[in-house]
């Protein structure tokens, strides 16, 4: 590979000759072979956002040359609009904690396409990082890229994951199954009954995700090395944000406290949390799919999954319940990320959390995940099972629990012994009923119809 030399505060390092970045990336590279992977594209896109923001911001408050400002903000338009956007940005995740070698790649490769822009030369400190330090920046862009991936590709998807529930409860209103408790034998329910259930752990979940917005769209921005904003113009950090806001469409602003956002991460754990409820929601959703579809002979065959591909290598005709099982695997992970985070998060000691990269890595990866598969659920699971109905009614038929709706009549001692029978002898509980009671056969068929035993109250 041919490389030239680049000079930084350390020294003089070779850096590949066709590489857009400089010396402090290549320290970077040089120094974290550790996972392999970069820093995730939403976070990078959002740093050159922010620098773009800063620019503008500078620009209009005197601090750069108007060509100069020009200059950032149009090249920074061509990197986002460039199919080669990632291989600008190689340096690893588990980085220095602050995140300074990541904003140092963006600084360097914006200064390089800058420069030959205008002729001129436009310093990765001095231009492009201008009123800003990584310890503000980092935390600045964590902030931006989850409340972009939250509004844009999250909440849809999980507003479409509920509306698909909601439409499919409509569906199956008309088909009443076993209730189960313990996993055994209970009350029956409306099919939709249980995914209405399920369309309100979803409704609460963007409900939450939504209330951590406003505190999501602060930014540290300004506060600079520490918290006190030194080496930047006291009204850069709200001429930031309304170049921000318009840049991005959200609304955001100045943190009422530059220290706080700086030092911990206590909103992004606080959102983390949230994702981690909507991972455990997604779970539940998933597993009572995989139970209603296990069979179909040998299991409950409530529902049948839409087959989606061959489930066996070695057993020909197995089909898979392969969305939900990819769905409890995406909510494991969540669930393990947020851990991540949480640490993460502690991590504040004194004025700068050093735990940074690692904290953006895991937020976005949860938002995407969880955006990804709730979309695969509500399309390629809930809105394509098909019911089972003569499944449903034998279980119904057989189900000794249905004997709780006699309690107010004859008793819960009794009512035990009917149930202990039916089961016994694997017979309707009806029957059972009307051998065992004085009570006429059609006040038992009323009493016991498994649709009027879905709506509560007494018979």
């Amino acid at each position: 590979m041919k490389t030239r030399i680049e000079r930084d505060s350390m020294g003089e390092l070779k850096v590949p000759e066709s590489a857009l970045y400089g010396a402090q990336t290549q320290r970077a590279i040089n120094n974290f072979p550790v996972s392999g992977k970069s820093m995730p594209e939403a976070f990078i896109r959002a740093l050159l956002v922010a620098k773009s923001s800063a620019a503008q911001a500078n620009t209009s408050l005197g601090l750069l040359t108007p060509k100069a400002g020009k200059a950032i903000t149009e090249v920074v338009l061509e990197l986002l609009q460039s199919p080669d956007l990632m291989s600008h940005f190689p340096v690893d995740v588990y980085q220095t904690g602050s995140g300074t070698s990541s904003n140092m790649n963006a600084n360097e490769v914006l200064a390089t396409l800058a420069s030959l822009k205008t002729g001129e030369s436009i310093s990765a400190n001095d231009h492009i990082n201008y009123g800003q330090s990584s310890n503000d920046i980092i935390p600045t862009c964590i902030h931006i890229s989850a409340a972009v991936e939250v509004r844009e590709r999250l909440l849809p998807a999980l507003e479409h994951l509920h509306e698909a529930i909601l439409v499919k409860a409509k569906k199956v209103d008309h088909h009443i199954k076993t209730g189960r408790t313990h996993l055994m034998d209970a009350m029956p329910v409306r099919l939709s009954q249980s995914l209405l259930s399920w369309a309100t752990q979803i409704e609460q979940n963007i409900y939450f995700i939504k209330a951590t917005l406003p505190k999501l769209q602060t930014l540290a921005q300004g506060g600079t090395a520490v918290g006190t904003g030194i080496n930047a113009h006291p009204d850069f950090a709200v001429e930031f944000n309304k170049y921000l806001s318009a840049e991005t469409g959200i609304e955001f602003s100045p943190a009422d406290n530059l220290f706080t956002h700086i030092n911990t991460q206590d909103v992004v754990v606080s959102l983390s949390g949230q994702l981690k409820t909507t991972a455990v929601s997604i779970m539940k959703i998933a597993n009572d799919l995989r139970w209603m579809n296990s069979g179909p002979l040998a299991g409950l065959g409530e529902i049948a999954l839409e087959a989606l591909q061959p489930g066996s290598s070695i057993m020909p005709g197995k089909v898979n319940p392969v969305i939900p099982e990819a769905a409890a695997m995406v909510s494991a992970q969540v669930i393990g990320n947020d851990a991540a985070i949480t640490v993460g998060g502690q991590a504040g000691n004194f004025e700068l959390n050093v735990m940074l990269p690692m904290i953006a890595d895991n937020i976005l990866s949860s938002i995407s995940l969880l955006a990804n598969v709730s979309r695969l659920l509500a399309d390629k699971a809930v809105a394509t099972f098909t019911v089972n109905e003569e499944q449903l009614k034998l279980a119904l038929g057989r189900n000794p629990i249905l004997v709780t709706a006699l309690n107010p009549v004859i008793g819960y001692l009794k009512a035990a012994e009917i149930a202990k029978k039916a089961y016994k002898e694997g017979r309707a509980v009806v029957d059972v009923a009307e051998e065992e009671t004085d009570i006429p056969r059609a006040e038992l068929e009323k009493l016991l119809d498994p649709a009027k035993l879905t709506e509560g109250g007494l018979g």
